[in-house]
């Protein structure tokens, strides 16, 4: 699939995966669904949830380093920053041949243009946070949120998982 077909796939999904409500039961609800698929699948993941800034939600598990936790702050950043997922970002900036730092003069230190962080939308209000990922290559983490998000929203899979990769990213 084109970048372009995986950012309007990626499009699709952040306005089918929103939220009618959401609060902390909710995003504990989240995490944990988000933890067992991972411990299901084998997968070492860092997940946090963010609400308004405010974390609801973080999971180290086994396998995880200080690192990830970096990767999911900086993955949050973009998050919050874009109002998009930090794959999209990833795609858009890799599309144009460009970088975070040459764009938008974002430091790399504290923004990543990687998979692995999602917004968090609220039908009829819009960002209200974030859920991010990290442990896997960039597209597996986000197929990986979507995937969970898609379960827990009753949206079907195949209306939003991204197709076969064909391109680098």
């Amino acid at each position: 699939m084109s970048l372009i077909a995986d950012l309007d796939r990626i499009a699709l999904q952040e306005q089918r995966l929103q939220f009618d409500h959401f609060d902390a039961d909710t995003a504990w609800t989240l995490g944990n669904r988000l933890r067992e698929a991972a411990l299901t699948a084998g997968h070492a993941l860092a997940i946090e949830i963010q609400f308004h800034g405010f974390p609801l939600f973080h999971c180290a598990m086994p396998g995880t380093t200080p690192e990830n936790a970096d990767w999911l702050r900086r993955k949050r950043n973009m998050v919050q920053r874009f109002h998009k997922s930090s794959y999209a970002m990833a795609l858009f900036l890799l599309q144009r041949g460009s970088t975070l730092a040459e764009r938008y003069s974002l430091p790399g230190v504290d923004y990543v243009a990687a998979g692995g962080g999602f917004p968090l939308r609220l039908r009829g209000v819009g960002v209200i946070g974030s859920v991010c990922v990290s442990g896997l290559m960039q597209r597996d983490d986000h197929e990986f949120i979507v995937s969970v998000l898609a379960q827990m929203l009753a949206v079907p899979q195949a209306e939003v998982a991204l197709a076969d990769q064909e391109h680098p990213g």
